[in-house]
């Protein structure tokens, strides 16, 4: 009796170790197979370091390195201006000398050059004009504003209303012109930044070249200007003159006198026939 228990105990346990070491292969050749999918998929797609925003990120702030971290991206897909080092982001120095967000960024967002300053630079206008540019300030209202939804980064088109004058300095009639396209906004009144729901602005502020600035200086002295908000979808803006007046917004067309006919001039020379005289037409001579 003894005997048999003993074979059965070593014939479990030997099938009990069996049992083991298949398990142990099999997970081994799964560990294998995912090493190896790991690495196949590495080699197919190069990624590279990139720092993004862990938190929202609004106008004005000091980036900070507890407001980013690193992630791996595609290197195919990488945006231009991205950072890719800790010193690249946030060159050893004082911590005046800290880059400030220009754009509100979302988390998860890379962060781009053209998103914060150079280190120590500050997020003023200044740093919203391209070269050539000129920040010039447009009043508007409720009306001329487009109902308060005006926001930094928007274009718009600009359109003059005022009285047209002739040579002699007369106002003939009163217009409607487009007269700037594609005009940036870099402020709503004093901000810059992202502003949030509808704020009913009293000037906005664009960028503009000195043509431009010299020519809405005097549009705005001359008359009123109206604000029409481009969609973001546009990709250009029709430059061609585009101006009304009442007559062309009733459909009314202008009056043309008929020109007058010059009567024909009709020359005679006078007869006498007794008591009778006599009319006799002759041609005319200068």
């Amino acid at each position: 009796m003894r005997a048999v228990f003993g074979i059965v105990l070593v014939a479990g346990i030997a099938l009990a170790g069996g049992a083991v070491m298949m398990v142990k292969n099999r997970i081994g050749a799964y560990q294998n197979a995912l090493a190896h999918e790991r690495a196949t998929r590495e080699q197919a797609i190069p990624t590279v370091n990139v720092f993004v925003a862990t938190e929202p990120l609004k106008y004005g702030q000091r980036l900070t390195e507890e407001m980013v971290r690193q992630v791996r991206w595609p290197q195919e897909s990488l945006p231009e201006g991205t950072f890719q080092t800790v010193e690249t982001l946030f060159p050893p120095g004082r911590a005046e000398d800290q880059r400030v967000v220009l754009r509100e960024i979302e988390p998860g967002e890379a962060i781009l050059a053209v998103k914060v300053t150079n280190p120590g630079e500050d997020a003023g206008l200044t740093s919203r004009l391209k070269p050539g540019q000129r920040a010039f300030a447009i009043k508007v209202d409720v009306a001329s504003g487009v109902s308060g939804f005006l926001r930094p980064g928007d274009r718009v088109e600009v359109y003059w209303t005022g009285d047209m004058v002739n040579s002699q300095g007369q106002s003939t009639r009163e217009v409607t012109r487009l007269i700037q396209t594609n005009v940036e906004l870099i402020a709503v009144d004093q901000k810059a930044g992202g502003v949030d729901g509808t704020t009913i602005a009293r000037t906005v502020t664009v960028a503009a070249a000195p043509v431009q600035v010299a020519a809405l200086a005097q549009a705005q002295s001359t008359g009123r200007l109206s604000l029409a908000l481009v969609g973001a979808q546009e990709e250009s803006v029709s430059a061609s003159v585009i101006e009304v007046d009442q007559r062309k917004l009733l459909g009314v067309s202008e009056h043309v006198a008929p020109a007058q006919v010059e009567k024909q001039k009709v020359c005679t020379i006078r007869n006498r026939r007794g008591a009778e005289v006599v009319e006799i037409p002759i041609p005319c001579t200068n």
